[in-house]
């Protein structure tokens, strides 16, 4: 979910556009820059009390969701709101069976249950079918460090400073992750971490050499600011560190920069500077409990990000089918496959990623 490619030799590419090291460095222009930040300004604003529904539309959407795509669709009548999967954002090739959609759109309602607890109203979410009803009724307003997170929120995708988490902090983590019938290992063991970084370079690998998987990664791709708020969604390259390129520049030099020995090299050292990983499995493979395991993975995020800690998800070895029953093996979890795979610790900021306004993805209850 949310990955990004790494292009961080700058000076090479200079040279091999035959441009300066500041012309491909250089900060977009001020006009640029203001659009892009105005509209993470807007989508991250404060949560209001009213509107009510558009409020919590937008909150749930800076949820975590594969490649950025945000694959869902609300509605809401009267003090219910409706959480449907948007099947033609879907990612045909590394998602083939839906999971990371249904698992974004858990991850988007835990964001609603929360923000809606701050807003004075109790949710109450019921999956129904492909679906999630969620019921308001009022309540007290509970302030929460969680709803405090989401705007702030992001998968940071950079090296970490390699120092361990407090143990109460861990403690923290794990009981952020407490969900009915979804299973939380964390790790912090250097060999543990070792042996999940063996199979993340596998995966990997395995992906970078599949076409399909190419293509499909590339398209949800937005190189420059232009392009990232021109489509609201997508995989922004500053989000990741990388340099904001014309999309005409940096299509032809993803050959050369984005390649499996140096997205192996990356992911080995994001791994090696990690505090420490953790793997989310549910105990069936369904749509409802897809669901649970995103609201569990998005109060992981919330908890690290409350903490001032950093996260990003290597989900590799559970997205490549022929890898994933080995990964699950190895981590004791028999039949149960492994749904989400996350590394955490102390990191840096990075530029936020955009997200679509609430009327582009609200529609008129049925």
């Amino acid at each position: 979910m949310e990955r990004m490619m790494a292009i961080d030799r700058r000076q090479l590419m200079a040279t091999a556009l035959g441009l300066s090291a500041a012309a491909i460095t250089a900060r977009p222009s001020a006009a640029a820059t203001t659009t892009y930040e105005e509209t993470v300004r807007a989508s991250r604003a404060p949560l209001q009390p009213v509107p009510r529904d558009r409020e919590l539309v937008r909150f749930a959407t800076l949820a975590a969701n594969s490649h950025n795509t945000q694959p869902w669709i609300f509605s809401a009548r009267s003090n219910e709101i409706v959480i449907a999967p948007d099947f033609a954002r879907r990612c045909q090739v590394v998602d083939p069976d839906d999971h990371h959609l249904f698992v974004s759109l858990g991850c988007a309602v835990e964001n609603l249950v929360l923000a809606a607890s701050a807003l004075g109203w109790r949710a109450n979410p019921m999956v129904d079918g492909d679906r999630v009803r969620i019921a308001l009724e009022p309540a007290r307003p509970e302030a929460s460090a969680l709803v405090n997170a989401i705007s702030l929120r992001q998968c940071t995708r950079a090296a970490f400073d390699g120092k361990p988490v407090a143990p109460d902090m861990l403690r923290q983590l794990e009981n952020a992750c407490r969900e009915p019938n979804v299973s939380a290992i964390l790790m912090t063991e250097r060999a543990a971490i070792a042996k999940i970084t063996d199979y993340v370079l596998e995966g990997n690998a395995a992906q970078m050499r599949d076409k399909a998987f190419m293509r499909e990664l590339v398209s949800w791709m937005r190189f420059n600011e232009a392009d990232a708020v021109a489509t609201m969604d997508g995989l922004f390259s500053r989000a990741s560190g990388n340099p904001s390129l014309p999309a005409w520049i940096a299509r032809p030099l993803l050959r050369f920069f984005f390649t499996e020995s140096g997205e192996n090299g990356k992911y080995r050292a994001e791994l090696d500077s990690s505090a420490g990983v953790v793997v989310l499995a549910a105990d069936r493979s369904d749509t409802s409990h897809w669901i649970a395991v995103g609201r569990a993975c998005q109060r992981f995020a919330l908890q690290a990000t409350a903490l001032g800690l950093k996260y990003s998800f290597i989900n590799q070895p559970v997205e490549v089918a022929t890898l994933r029953p080995q990964f699950a093996a190895s981590l004791g979890l028999g039949e149960r496959r492994p749904d989400i795979v996350m590394r955490f610790g102390a990191g840096p900021d990075l530029p936020k990623s955009l997200r679509r306004a609430p009327e582009l993805v609200m529609r008129p209850t049925q």
